[in-house]
């Protein structure tokens, strides 16, 4: 995981340091302050760990999500299969062996953290591939995310089709939650005609809290304890990716979740041990707090450079909008896909009103060979003088042409480079951009967890349901 920043026109009047485009004062100006929030976010961790009283202004502390990845590995490394890392490879393992169709049921961070995973590593047409292709995993297929009627008739249908029953995982810590229990009542049904009441906690796997209405109506229909998996108390469901909610469902697609985890415990290591400069968390927290306070830019476009990583932008969307966005406080996250979003949204970037940074997300390495560009007999397209040119270096001048466009006009840009879409250097960049939410959050003054906006809306929702 590296970060780096193009040149940017930032105040003709300041001393710019040539590879950041900032200004050196603005650089010592936040320098203590970001060592502070940094102190601030591994005291709460602290705190929490010590269980004892937690100050109002703490209230929800959720930061436990910090401690997962080598809480995980370090009891899989001494139980191994009776670990909880074990089980949840046991259970995936199983699951996946007897089943072609599984649907995820969960709502935010109980599905965007899964479904990053599974369109950053899996094939990008996984589900349309036959099962020898798919390496003998199942196709995934992601519900319980809305009340829309069509789009949860259309997954009943397909799973009507299939004599074979279809697996589900339902992720929701407090099994309440609306959208998800709906659809659960529904896939339930659906099972329940095709393995009968007997064998219906076989094809079911839930991820809940304890206690929770999902783990009593789990343990009714005769789920199995030691696969009934936990959201651990002090991880909220955004910064839940690294717990059973993506740990289970990578898993049953064959991903290695051990080398995940090491990625991010790696960053944990960096975000603890290294300084501004060549701390990816704080080097990217203080180019983003900077823009805003001192050029008022409060859009943050996280340009992806492939479209596996679209969904990696979604999880991020959720994770800054709902801690950040209170108080009246907040950078407002976007999520774009280029070359693809370039013929959309890229002229009101390149021209529109200067109140946005864009992030490149960018791969150093592709998964499959590169598509090279041949002659051809039909050169209406005059695409001959591109001849040899293969697709990944047409995509890196792309992205050259559009950061000197963006530079030229004095349009702010930074680079994130991943060295590949794979489960350590996603492990890294799922734990660096939860821990900078968080160290934003202690910088700005607010508590980046919890979401009362959101509860607020289920609130009212339920009152005209009820009524």
């Amino acid at each position: 995981m590296s970060l780096s920043y193009p040149v940017i026109k930032y105040d003709p009047s300041a001393t710019l340091i040539p590879e950041t485009g900032l200004a050196q004062a603005d650089l010592d100006w936040i320098a203590p302050r970001l060592e502070a929030a940094r102190a601030e976010t591994l005291d709460d961790l602290a705190l929490w760990q010590a269980g004892g009283a937690v100050p109002e202004t703490k209230i929800p502390l959720d930061a436990g999500f910090m401690e997962l990845p080598e809480r995980l590995l370090n009891e899989y490394e001494q139980k191994k299969e009776a670990s909880e890392l074990g089980r949840i490879i046991a259970v995936a393992e199983g699951l996946a062996e007897k089943t072609d169709r599984i649907a995820v049921l969960g709502i935010g961070g109980s599905y965007m953290g899964a479904r990053a995973l599974f369109e950053a590593c899996c094939h990008p047409y996984h589900n349309e591939l036959p099962r020898e292709a798919r390496g003998g995993r199942p196709r995934l297929y992601f519900e319980g995310n809305n009340v829309d009627n069509d789009g949860l008739h259309g997954l009943i249908d397909l799973f009507r089709q299939t004599d074979d029953p279809c697996g589900i995982v339902v992720i929701s810590k407090s099994g309440g939650t609306l959208e998800t229990a709906l659809s659960f009542r529904l896939f339930l049904d659906e099972l329940r005609k095709k393995v009968g009441d007997d064998q219906l906690g076989d094809w079911v796997v839930p991820v809940t809290g304890d206690p929770s209405r999902l783990r009593s109506l789990a343990e009714a229909i005769g789920c199995k304890k030691d696969a009934i998996f936990p959201i651990p108390d002090g991880v909220g469901g955004r910064f839940s990716i690294l717990c059973a909610v993506g740990l289970l469902p990578a898993a049953i697609l064959g991903l290695d979740i051990v080398k995940l985890l090491e990625g991010a415990a790696l960053m944990n290591e960096r975000f603890r041990n290294e300084p501004l400069g060549s701390n990816p968390v704080l080097d990217y927290v203080a180019v983003s707090h900077l823009l805003e306070v001192r050029r008022g830019i409060d859009t943050r476009v996280l340009s992806t450079w492939g479209k596996g990583m679209e969904a990696v932008g979604l999880w991020y969307d959720q994770l800054l909008a709902e801690s950040l966005g209170k108080d009246g406080q907040g950078a407002l996250p976007l999520t774009a896909v280029n070359t693809r979003d370039l013929h959309s949204r890229g002229q009101q970037h390149q021209e529109g009103r200067r109140d946005k940074v864009i992030t490149n997300l960018i791969l150093q390495s592709q998964k499959y060979d590169s598509i090279a560009l041949e002659k051809s007999d039909f050169d209406q397209d005059q695409l001959n003088e591109l001849a040899g040119k293969t697709l990944p270096e047409i995509m890196d001048a792309a992205i050259a042409g559009t950061n000197r466009a963006y530079a030229d006009d004095a349009r702010p840009t930074a680079d994130l480079f991943l060295p590949k879409l794979d489960e350590p250097s996603l492990g890294q960049l799922f734990q660096m951009l939860l821990l900078a939410t968080v160290v934003e959050g202690r910088l700005i003054g607010i508590n980046p967890y919890g979401q009362p906006g959101v509860e607020a809306y289920k609130r009212h929702m339920n009152e005209f349901l009820r009524k």
